[in-house]
């Protein structure tokens, strides 16, 4: 018997612009996946053998490129920083719009950096953190948080951030200023490569239909 599809997307903000991709690609979670007191995580859908599981955004890369779930919805910056060779990126949904940037705070952003051989840098990216200096000739010692990055400076952890930048209103609640875009995001659409050859079936005509959806929603 055929194992069910488990389709891997993210908790929080990009969960909002994904659904009504899911919906246009004619996937629709059961009713207790937008129920708010769910502690559920895994959610039957009206596709039959094809059910949505709920988890963190790094962890969607991690479940996909490990066969744990076949396809998924993940930021092109937690593709960036895992860097899975399983993981295949077919569509770019454009949803989920930031950029992982460099900040400080406003009153040393303008200082010289000329000359720079090292720095510490508070940062849950620190593969692309490292590359990002790396490739300026600068050694980075990163600080690994998963949250509050915008505290660091100001309790000496570090004098440097990289994280998500949006509006930047968090920067500068936090006395922080962006100083330097390491890279433009979107969330993609990842298949298992694995699955992908030995699924191609179930799986070729999905991302289709979601290629389509996206097609069509920026058409309209």
């Amino acid at each position: 018997m055929t194992q069910p599809l488990i389709f891997a997307i993210p908790k929080g903000r990009i969960l909002d612009e994904a659904l009504p991709l899911l919906a246009k690609a004619g996937i629709e979670p059961e009713a207790e996946f937008h129920a708010k007191s769910s502690r559920a995580l895994k959610f039957a859908t009206n596709v039959p053998g094809l059910s949505i599981i709920r988890v963190r955004a790094f962890d969607v890369a991690t479940f996909v490129a490990h066969g744990a779930a076949q396809i998924g919805i993940v930021g092109s910056d937690v593709i960036a920083e895992f860097d899975y060779s399983e993981l295949y990126a077919p569509v770019d949904l454009a949803i989920g719009h930031c950029r992982l940037s460099v900040a400080e705070p406003e009153g040393l952003a303008a200082e010289d950096q000329a000359g720079l051989s090292h720095v510490r840098v508070a940062t849950k990216y620190p593969h692309l953190t490292r590359s990002y200096y790396e490739a300026q000739g600068i050694q980075a010692e990163c600080v690994k948080l998963n949250g509050a990055m915008e505290l660091a400076p100001s309790l000496g952890l570090s004098r440097r951030i990289v994280d998500l930048v949006s509006s930047g209103a968090t920067l500068k609640a936090n006395g922080l200023v962006e100083t330097a875009k390491i890279m433009e995001i979107t969330s993609r659409l990842v298949v298992n490569r694995a699955a992908m050859k030995m699924r191609a079936a179930e799986l070729v005509p999905l991302v289709e239909r979601f290629r389509e959806a996206v097609e069509v929603r920026d058409a309209a």
